[in-house]
């Protein structure tokens, strides 16, 4: 990824590294953002929470689907200059986002900001490696990917926590004009990257054929991912309607899913180079178990925190795993492995969002829960009979906490 005698200084390095990781905290919180923010704009554009779940859907349709084709047309593009275009397409899009006068703009704008992510995602954590020593490489990816804790942590709640003093659409106003911020600085920061690894369309669907370790990652990401996202997205009407949540109420249980998020992460970032196969197991069984806590006792106050506490730690534990587990499989094949990775999960992102939507629609949004219950019990259970590799996983946690 870079090279031993290094063309940028340190300081320009590690703070192209920072802009990185805050263009990653812009994409993640643009992504999830409507999931703290559903029953405001379902009441504002009369439309149902399971259609204003749309807005999560074909997000992460464009982000998955797009990926493979725009990384392959822009192989030539350099690379700074391909994420100033992808942040500017944001901060375009959060704008349309905020002044919207329906609902069918609010989806188009969606749409076109979910390719942009899904480019993102290929791309950013390589750019971040590259950006220093070949030494520190694996530190940058640590750094760049702690972006999605600091999201969960901090920006999705404050998002909430912002509708609740003005409206969803100053929100993505004020959204709009971070995305525009993290775009100069950008182009201020980050140096030159020409592209350099990035292949055809061809190859990179061959990779998925070719790879049984890759593909066994994949369909495990699948499964969880959907479970995950149907369920997560409908958390807000599920506990305003389960445990008459106040959106103050709502706020601090997404803080608290966010902070046992980042916890997941920094512990997962010990125990993965003892045990990849084992921390991964132990993630998916504790997701299982807190879906099954927010349906018996998220009702109450207090099961609502422990659920959502717990729900925290493992998503952010089988997220760091399944991103070693995808570098482990597939280690000399690094964007494209990437572009795999993106299609899945964000795919996974749509239609858990949109079998969520339709579970909450016509059974109830405890249906969504159940959902999420079964998908991440069946990851849970490809992951039990998946014989584990035995080898060490890729670096990307091992200098995560220096």
């Amino acid at each position: 990824m870079s090279t031993n005698a290094h063309p940028h200084s340190a300081l320009r390095s590690w703070l192209g590294v920072a802009v990185i990781t805050a263009s990653l905290f812009t994409f993640v919180t643009t992504e999830l953002m409507p999931v703290g923010l559903l029953t405001p704009v379902g009441s504002d554009l009369d439309i149902s929470v399971g259609v204003a779940g749309l807005m999560v859907t074909l997000y992460g349709v464009s982000a998955g689907l797009g990926v493979p084709f725009i990384v392959a047309w822009t192989r030539r593009v350099n690379r700074r200059t391909l994420l100033t275009v992808l942040l500017a397409v944001l901060a375009l899009g959060n704008l349309i986002t905020a002044i919207a006068p329906n609902y069918p703009l609010v989806l188009a704008a969606r749409l076109v900001m979910g390719f942009a992510n899904g480019v993102f995602w290929a791309i950013g954590v390589s750019m971040a490696m590259r950006l220093v020593p070949e030494h520190h490489a694996n530190r940058a990816a640590a750094v760049a990917l702690s972006g999605i804790s600091i999201a969960t942590v901090v920006g999705i709640p404050l998002g909430t926590f912002l509708e609740d003093l003005t409206s969803w659409r100053t929100t993505f106003l004020i959204w709009s004009a971070l995305s525009a911020v993290v775009f100069l600085a950008v182009a201020v920061t980050v140096p030159s990257l020409p592209s350099q690894n990035a292949v055809p369309a061809r190859e990179v669907f061959g990779l998925a054929v070719e790879n049984v370790r890759l593909r066994l990652v994949m369909i495990t990401v699948v499964l969880y991912v959907l479970g995950h996202f149907g369920a997560y997205t409908f958390v807000r009407p599920f506990l305003e309607e389960k445990s008459s949540a106040t959106p103050g109420f709502v706020t601090a249980l997404l803080i608290v899913y966010g902070i046992g998020g980042a916890t997941g992460n920094f512990v997962a970032g010990y125990t993965v180079g003892k045990s990849l196969h084992g921390t991964f197991v132990l993630a998916l069984a504790g997701l299982v178990a807190a879906l099954v806590l927010l349906l018996t006792i998220g009702r109450s106050r207090t099961g609502a925190i422990i659920a959502l506490a717990l729900w925290g730690v493992c998503f952010g534990a089988v997220n760091l795993c399944q991103i070693n587990l995808t570098l482990a499989a597939a280690p000399d094949t690094f964007e494209a492995a990437m572009s795999i990775n993106t299609l899945g999960y964000n795919t996974s992102i749509a239609l858990g969002a949109l079998f969520g939507g339709l579970l909450t629609d016509h059974v109830g949004v405890a249906g969504a829960v159940g959902f999420g219950v079964a998908l991440t019990t069946a990851a849970l259970a490809l992951t039990l009979a998946t014989r584990r590799t035995g080898e060490r996983p890729r670096a990307v946690t091992e200098d995560a906490l220096a």
